[in-house]
């Protein structure tokens, strides 16, 4: 086995036995890293080394992402190619590598419109992936999971407690003003949840915040707002992209497969039926924007 070679099965048994991340991403990230292997065999004119990956300049990578858009690259998964390129590298370089600081593709906007089943998913790898320490990542992909796929506030995430422990089909959540409400849990949100109680440092006690900071305390909302900040720079994706986009996101896409306004108001926790009503705006919104760059006579 090549150099190259060898460092590309020592990335994806990192990813699937250190990270523990889903076939599907152990599969998407290290075919990103053959493909840059490639790139750079043809481009540098010789054998891909450690050495040669330690010392890429951002004119390397930015010739690499032009040929991946000849290929037919959207905005979104050029975006998650460079980051995963960014992990590759940095697990190539340790603790001292330097990876070459370049700008994800713009996405460009239009009308108001919710975050993408793409978008969600890249923007909580991207953030899993850039954590300090492997149980913060779980945690941030957890919390994240929790946005989008059951229509938490960030606060009612943060407020849960060890007492949801263990996990079931459905979740009891706190809202506004002290009211309770179930939500389900698809089997990919409590699959992500369980493993990052199983990576938590700190014991989960009943009484107990279940996200915790870094020290054991309670997760501060600010902490996943900052790192949605910084993925959403990193990944090209525009300024709507926040935490609380991810619950409206949620919403308009139930709304979109049919779900009736009486249900979801039921599950995003509104007082008021004219709450829910906007995200029948949002979605004729969304539907518009899509007929208008479909149509042929549009």
């Amino acid at each position: 086995m090549t150099e190259a070679g060898n460092l590309v099965e020592r990335w994806r048994r990192h990813l699937a036995l250190d990270r523990r991340r889903s076939t599907h991403t152990v599969r998407a990230y290290v075919a990103t890293a053959e493909r840059l292997v490639a790139f750079l065999e043809e481009h540098r004119g010789g054998p891909v080394t450690t050495a040669m990956l330690s010392g890429l300049e951002q004119a390397d990578l930015r010739a690499f992402l032009t040929v991946r858009r000849m290929d037919g690259l959207g905005n979104v998964s050029a975006a998650r190619e460079l980051s995963a390129v960014r992990g590759f590298l940095k697990f190539v370089g340790g603790e001292d590598a330097r990876v070459p600081l370049l700008k994800g593709p713009r996405v460009k906007r239009g009308l108001p419109r919710p975050v993408s089943p793409d978008e969600a998913v890249a923007l909580a790898q991207d953030i899993a992936e850039t954590a300090r320490e492997q149980w913060i990542g779980a945690r941030d992909w957890a919390v994240l999971l929790l946005l989008y796929g059951a229509g938490l506030r960030i606060g009612e995430a943060m407020g849960l407690t060890g007492a949801v422990l263990p996990f079931a089909e459905t979740l009891r959540v706190t809202g506004k003003r002290g009211k309770t409400r179930i939500v389900p849990l698809l089997p990919k949100v409590r699959e992500a949840l369980e493993q990052y109680v199983a990576m938590c440092p700190f014991a989960m006690e009943r009484d107990e915040p279940l996200f915790r900071g870094a020290r054991g305390g309670p997760l501060s909302p600010a902490l996943i707002r900052r790192a949605v900040q910084g993925a959403r720079g990193r990944l090209g994706l525009p300024e709507r992209t926040t935490p609380h986009a991810l619950r409206h996101s949620f919403a308009t896409h139930l709304l979109g497969r049919g779900a009736d306004l009486r249900s979801l108001q039921e599950l995003l926790g509104h007082a008021s039926l004219s709450s829910t009503q906007i995200y029948t705006q949002v979605d004729a919104a969304h539907l518009l924007d899509i007929y208008r760059n479909a149509h042929p006579r549009a």
